[in-house]
């Protein structure tokens, strides 16, 4: 028998793995939290779970492949056309659907780095090149740098703001500076997974701009303020051409039903919500506050997490986190990301961190 095997792509050869957070482990020691996935620890918003359960009745029939409700709130929520709504499984499901659309072999993909770490094996799935621009001193986008590094061959660039996983924030007149110089046939992607937590008013809301600038595409997911992580919802907001692609390019049927009917009432319910934000965003504060206090150098987060930049100590921090009784998210010989979770998480992360500070 032949051992020949079928042929498959060569760009799929070494990619990365993209390593979703540690669950907590149960443990017969203190409570175990998980702060590693940016998930939202409230419960589904009211309205919800009824929701939810009502449509687990018709599991034995397609969903609406249009996602028609779904558009029309999101159309009439951010007053723009259904035409320029596209859906997808996730902010990052929608993103991959905006590199089937815009780049192949031969073509290359801009991306700050670190950054989300799913923009790599995207982009590498797809066949084409990264072009990673490092962060500046300060963690934030090289916004110049990135500027510099467009050539003929670019098609897409990612500006992921706020950053994950660091948190920090691109404003508006960088931003507008920058977009200024990007060829108008280059899509700008302007990633706002965590749009919901910002609180610094420099910060442009992406869908004000993106409505005079027909190169810049808007990412939004229902993973993280929301509280739907587990039914993988997002969406994008782009002028039509754009739009119109990801529809081409996105799998039928893969916003389920219940992921559609779900993300209807979470919008519906938006007062709760928005309490629900400024909580994680008071105990966002509190945590920074505390980290540096402790003697920890902490960018500025926009986001529902902290970034500390640890180098080759890294590994041993996550280490002591989860011992503690929380696991972190580690990005190995770089720095650590913890989520903002309960108030009880919160307060066993910076014992952690307090802890190993004094090991230093």
């Amino acid at each position: 028998m032949s051992e020949t095997n079928p042929r498959l792509r060569a760009e799929l050869e070494g990619i990365p793995t993209y390593k979703p957070g540690k669950p907590a482990a149960a443990a017969d020691g203190p409570a175990a939290y998980k702060l590693s996935s940016n998930e939202n620890p409230y419960p589904p918003l009211p309205g919800v779970m009824e929701s939810a359960l009502a449509a687990a009745g018709s599991f034995n029939r397609y969903p609406d492949m249009a996602c028609t409700a779904l558009m029309s709130e999101l159309a009439d929520r951010f007053g723009v056309p259904t035409s320029h709504i596209a859906t997808g499984t996730g902010s990052v499901g929608v993103a991959q659907q905006l590199l089937q659309a815009t780049s192949g072999p031969g073509d290359e993909v801009i991306y700050a780095w670190r950054s989300f770490e799913a923009y790599p094996i995207i982009t590498q799935v797809s066949g084409a090149t990264s072009v990673r621009v490092p962060l500046t001193d300060g963690e934030v986008h090289d916004l110049d740098a990135m500027a510099d590094a467009i050539t003929d061959r670019t098609r897409l660039i990612f500006v992921c703001n706020p950053n994950n996983p660091t948190g920090t924030v691109v404003r508006r007149a960088e931003l507008e500076r920058f977009l200024d110089r990007v060829p108008k046939d280059v899509l700008v992607v302007l990633d706002e997974a965590y749009r919901e937590f910002i609180r610094d008013p420099e910060v442009p809301d992406g869908i004000e701009i993106y409505r005079d600038r027909p190169n810049v595409c808007v990412l939004r997911t229902f993973s993280k303020a929301y509280g739907l992580a587990g039914l993988r919802v997002g969406f994008a907001v782009a002028h039509e051409p754009v739009a119109a692609a990801l529809r081409k390019t996105a799998v039928p049927f893969g916003v389920s039903q219940l992921a559609q009917d779900a993300a209807v009432a979470s919008l519906r319910a938006e007062d709760e919500l928005m309490g629900r934000v400024g909580s994680l965003v008071n105990e966002r504060t509190r945590v920074v506050e505390a980290l540096r206090g402790q003697g920890w150098t902490v960018p500025e987060t926009q986001a529902n997490f902290v970034w500390l930049r640890l180098g080759d100590r890294t590994a041993d921090f996550a280490a002591a986190c989860e011992k503690a009784g929380v696991v972190v998210r580690p990005f190995a010989g770089e720095g650590m990301r913890a989520t903002i979770g309960e108030t009880e998480a919160n307060d066993i992360f910076l014992q952690a961190a307090e802890a190993f500070r004094k090991e230093l």
